[in-house]
């Protein structure tokens, strides 16, 4: 089983998993782009239980149903979770080895950048990924 560790910049922020990830995927959508400051938002979803956080966590709603956190002292982007699905989504980038993210889809590919080419031949979905 792989273990899962990352935090933010400064390391006031650390969190882990011991599970397997539910999926690993790509979002393009406008509100990940600003949420993130990037170009797209490569995340692994835990079930929220699956996830330890230990650390100071500022969170801001992106939508009504979903809450992103992040460090309040360097501002690293670290997760978004919604409590209706209990799951929460970590950021790829903020994994202490970011290579074991695996991504199995893109979605959201309406608002990809069009600067991005997507050639992986990972499955693609214009909106919302199928359930």
């Amino acid at each position: 089983m792989a273990k899962y560790e990352g935090g933010c910049l400064c390391g006031a922020v650390r969190y882990k998993a011991e599970v397997e990830p539910v999926n690993e995927r790509v979002c393009h959508c406008r509100i990940c782009q600003r949420a993130i400051g990037a170009a797209f938002n490569a995340r692994l979803l835990f079930r929220i239980d699956d996830v330890t956080i230990d650390g100071p966590v500022a969170t801001i709603n992106s939508t009504p149903d979903l809450k992103r956190g992040f460090c309040p002292a360097c501002g690293t982007t670290l997760f978004s979770r919604r409590d209706s699905r209990g799951i929460l989504g970590v950021t790829s980038g903020s994994l202490d080895d970011p290579s074991l993210f695996k991504p199995d889809m893109h979605f959201w590919t309406a608002s990809k950048q069009p600067w991005v080419m997507l050639d992986d031949g990972l499955p693609q979905y214009e909106g919302a990924p199928p359930a």
